[in-house]
């Protein structure tokens, strides 16, 4: 599943071509994906501008005046900015048609497993934390808000493994399998230990872990996750980088050990268990 990076990446894409234009129409090709497309997104939508775009954790957001659509990526889903002409394939069931400098172009969303979701949230910015999917996040974890003493005051009463913690999502957003384990290993804890047993040094360095690796993986395009690809068409290459995820078996980078895989809440996690402590 695309992940905070990837979300990034695509908002970073799409943003010079649709921020500041006005939409032209909305097209829909079922009755919705995950959930059902909101009625009458064209009508509400058609002769807006596009403030501005947006991320809260996973969610990307396209602001107007009079509320904001919210995208989700789901498991497969990706977004293409294409000419207004391009013919549709099978799996493309969202079109926000925006105009351009050179004529009308297309936001299209593709998504083969329907996992994602298109919704709307009416009211300005300020009112989007009420959204349902949004109103029990944490901090992002790219922002001002987000430290090692965050992470320490509010794991103080939390026994379940730091990595579960994480991947929780409500002290920080936006910090899934892939970014977790790599975190973890970079800062040297164990993804088993408990969250309360881990003290304030280490939750400084796992916060500047978070961050460095979040900001790695948007530079580098993120990851190669299954059908994720950028707006420009291109695969992110951070997954050439892993320490941990995925490379079970293999020796660990930095000290040849094996890497281990176990499950925690159902996802795979990695770790050496030589450097993780």
């Amino acid at each position: 599943m695309p992940e905070l990076p990837e979300v990034e990446v695509t908002r970073r894409g799409v943003a010079p071509h649709i921020d500041g234009r006005l939409v032209e129409n909305v097209l829909t090709r079922r009755e919705g994906l995950r959930w059902p497309f909101p009625p009458g997104l064209s009508e509400l939508l058609a002769g807006r501008r596009i403030l501005h775009t947006g991320r809260r954790g996973k969610y990307l957001l396209i602001a107007f005046d009079h509320g904001t659509l919210i995208i989700h990526l789901g498991m497969s889903g990706h977004l293409r900015v294409l000419p207004l002409d391009t013919a549709v394939k099978k799996h493309d069931h969202f079109d926000l048609v925006v105009a351009g400098d050179a004529g009308a172009q297309v936001l299209r969303m593709n998504d083969p497993r329907r996992f994602g979701a298109v919704l709307w949230h009416p009211g300005d910015d300020g009112e989007l934390d009420q959204h349902i999917l949004l109103r029990g996040l944490g901090v992002e974890p790219l922002e001002d808000g987000f430290s090692g003493e965050l992470l320490y005051r509010e794991t103080r009463k939390r026994s379940a493994p730091i990595k579960q913690v994480l991947l929780a999502g409500d002290i920080v957003v936006g910090v899934g399998n892939i970014y977790a384990c790599e975190s973890l290993f970079r800062a040297g804890i164990n993804p088993k230990t408990p969250a309360a047993r881990i003290g304030r040094e280490r939750y400084k360095r796992l916060a500047e872990a978070i961050r460095l690796i979040l900001s790695e993986a948007i530079v580098q395009g993120g990851s190669t996750l299954r059908d994720f690809i950028a707006v420009n068409g291109q695969s992110g290459y951070f997954q050439q980088t892993y320490f941990v995820y995925d490379r079970a078996g293999v020796p660990c980078r930095n000290c040849g050990a094996e890497i281990r895989q176990i499950k925690q809440g159902q996802r795979s996690t990695f770790y050496c268990v030589n450097c993780q402590k």
